[in-house]
C-alpha cells in the first residue's frame, strides 16, 4: 500500500516555534515614554524648591566659610550678613548684586534665610526667589531648636 502525504499547504502552515522575543514594541513603548517625560519634567520644577525643616532639625556640619544670611524681619525689611553694615535694611537689588558676587568668587559658600517666625511668607519667598536669581544653587532656612518642656 502507498503511504499519503499530507498536501503541500499543510506542510507550509506548521512553523517551528521561534524562541527570540520580539523587542520592537517595548522599543516604541521606552521610546514614547522618554518623549513624555523629557516633555513633562521641565513643568515639575516651576516655583522655588524648598525641603522645609522638621521640628528637631540637624544643626549645619561646621564648615571653613562663613554662611551668608538673608534675615527677614517681622516688619519686612531684609538685611544681609555681609556687607559695610549687616544691620542697615537693604532692597532685593541690592541683595542680589552682592550675592551675585560672593557666589562667582565662591559658588560653595552656603546661604540660609533667617526669618521671623511672624513675617508674613511672601516675604521668605521672594528673598529665595532673588537668592535663586543670584545664582545659589540650595538655598537653607535657619531655625531654632525646640525648647523643652518644662
Amino acid at each position: 500500500m502507498a503511504t499519503v502525504s499530507p498536501p503541500r499547504s499543510a506542510r507550509r502552515g506548521r512553523r517551528k516555534p521561534m524562541s527570540e522575543i520580539n523587542v520592537v514594541p517595548y522599543i516604541d513603548v521606552m521610546l514614547v515614554l522618554l518623549v513624555i517625560f523629557m516633555v513633562t519634567a521641565p513643568l515639575l520644577y516651576q516655583g522655588v524648591a524648598v525641603d522645609l525643616p522638621q521640628e528637631a532639625a540637624e544643626p549645619l556640619p561646621q564648615d571653613e566659610r562663613d554662611p551668608v544670611v538673608v534675615t527677614v524681619s517681622r516688619d519686612g525689611e531684609y538685611t544681609l550678613s555681609i556687607g559695610d553694615d549687616p544691620d542697615a535694611p537693604l532692597g532685593m537689588d541690592e541683595i542680589m548684586d552682592l550675592v551675585s558676587r560672593v557666589m562667582r568668587n565662591s559658588p560653595e559658600t552656603p546661604v540660609l534665610v533667617r526669618g521671623d517666625r511672624n513675617v508674613a511668607y511672601g516675604h521668605v519667598l521672594q528673598v529665595m526667589s532673588t537668592l535663586r536669581g543670584a545664582g545659589v544653587p540650595q538655598v537653607g532656612l535657619m531655625t531654632e531648636p525646640p525648647r523643652e518642656q518644662q
